[in-house]
């Protein structure tokens, strides 16, 4: 008996992952103009005229306007981008490429980041236009390149090369939000509304260089380890802003616990704490370490890599603060810093996709959240347009959906991604 044809949701999210495109940092990535002519080839078939722009070699961006029934109204910006993390293929229990189906899931690659919300984007207009319908506003589709390395590649120069792309636009949905969670034993939505500041550090640390065999107490890899033994283990305090107080608010209506102990509410969302958890503070967390050439030298120079992600408003306390901890003779460079969002959990779009995820599952509440990483939005920021992390995502309580980004044997029920494109058409039909 023929297997039963998969939703298109999924069929389109799983072409996506089988495009490895890896960016690797540093300008050095692969696939993602492949990725982009097929998306421009799937707007092409919905009768879309996509425009796709290169400001660097093979580092490709895709954009389409769709009309709305009314275009007196704001544009909304929907944007997605499509290259990924790198995945190490043996750490891997399939293939991260193949765009596997198991277990009522699909793996790979961008199953969650964000292969999922660009399929979810791509279906949701397609079946609008082919209903012979319209969506109520302008939709200006995005597809954005080196999102994973800050955009700087990517989103950055589209916004500084061509903003004609969103004239008319004040709004923007993007990954990271709409997703439920469950605490206290119910399910609930966060619905992202802000985001961390992006601050990407090189630790230097200096020496003399040395035989391996000799007494040598200026050791550059020993003064580095230190200052990042330092830093990693820093316990920064809570600090809460609107957003997360919300946050906190719903997570005790939920649970019926108290919010005065911030990391114990989150920790009563399981899966979901670590999340949550790097919503309420800074965090310094040593990505990359680079020294030596030989076992018997001692190098005169080591460095680190360290992810910092802070708080809107916080970036020049945080900075002198990771200055205090690593010390005087240990050079801080800034290699990449982007700014950090946060708005209001109101407003005609918030309360569109509130009552378009009660109409699709009754009853559960909306919470608003800080997303302790960065999107796209903060490059669409620079033109004013207020951006929001809504991939609605129903998932199955005892998944662990937030430890998928970036991890090991990334995927997403398939159930989760056909629920998030109707929801998805659903809001386009009627915002």
């Amino acid at each position: 008996m023929p297997e039963a044809p998969l939703p298109e949701v999924v069929e389109v999210a799983r072409d996506l992952i089988r495009f490895d495109t890896t960016n690797y940092g540093g300008g050095r990535s692969k696939g993602e103009r492949e990725a982009a002519e097929y998306v421009g080839a799937y707007l092409e078939s919905i009768g879309l005229t996509p425009e796709l722009y290169e400001p660097i070699p093979r580092r490709t961006n895709v954009m389409a306007r769709v009309p709305g029934r009314d275009r007196s109204k704001p544009a909304l910006v929907l944007h997605g981008h499509l290259d990924v993390v790198p995945a190490i293929a043996e750490d891997w229990s399939v293939d991260p490429f193949a765009g596997e189906i198991r277990d009522g899931m699909l793996w790979g690659r961008g199953a969650v980041d964000m292969k999922d919300m660009d399929a979810m984007i791509l279906t949701s207009v397609a079946d609008i236009l082919r209903a012979g319908a319209q969506p109520e506003r302008d939709l200006i589709l995005t597809f954005f390149a080196d999102e994973e390395n800050g955009g700087v590649e990517g989103s950055a120069l589209v916004v500084r090369d061509r903003p004609e792309w969103f004239a008319g636009a004040t709004e923007a949905i993007s990954e990271v939000g709409g997703y439920s969670i469950t605490a206290g034993g119910r399910r609930a939505y966060l619905l992202q509304t802000g985001e961390k500041a992006l601050i990407w550090l090189r630790l230097v640390a200096r020496g003399v260089a040395a035989h391996g065999s000799r007494y040598h107490p200026e050791n550059a890899i020993t003064r580095l380890s230190e200052a990042v033994t330092a830093l990693g283990r820093t316990e920064w305090p809570v600090r809460l802003t609107d957003t997360t107080r919300e946050l906190l608010d719903g997570l005790a209506a939920l649970t019926g616990a108290s919010a005065d102990d911030p990391d114990a509410l989150a920790d009563a969302t399981g899966a979901a704490s670590g999340f949550i958890r790097s919503t309420l503070r800074t965090t310094t967390n040593p990505t990359g370490l680079t020294a030596g050439y030989k076992h018997n030298v001692i190098p005169d120079r080591a460095e680190a890599l360290i992810d910092v992600r802070v708080l809107p408003g916080t970036e020049d306390a945080a900075l002198a603060d990771i200055r205090r901890v690593v010390g005087d003779d240990i050079e801080v460079e800034v290699v990449v810093q982007d700014v950090g969002l946060e708005v209001p959990f109101e407003g005609p779009l918030v309360d569109a996709m509130v009552a378009t995820l009660g109409r699709h599952d009754p009853g559960t509440p909306v919470i608003p959240y800080l997303m302790g990483g960065g999107t796209d939005n903060k490059a669409l920021s620079r033109l004013g347009i207020a951006g929001f992390g809504f991939a609605p995502l129903r998932l199955p309580a005892d998944l662990d959906f937030t430890g998928m980004f970036h991890g090991v044997d990334e995927r997403v029920p398939i159930d989760a991604l056909v629920f998030g494109k109707t929801v998805l058409t659903d809001l386009l039909r009627t915002y």
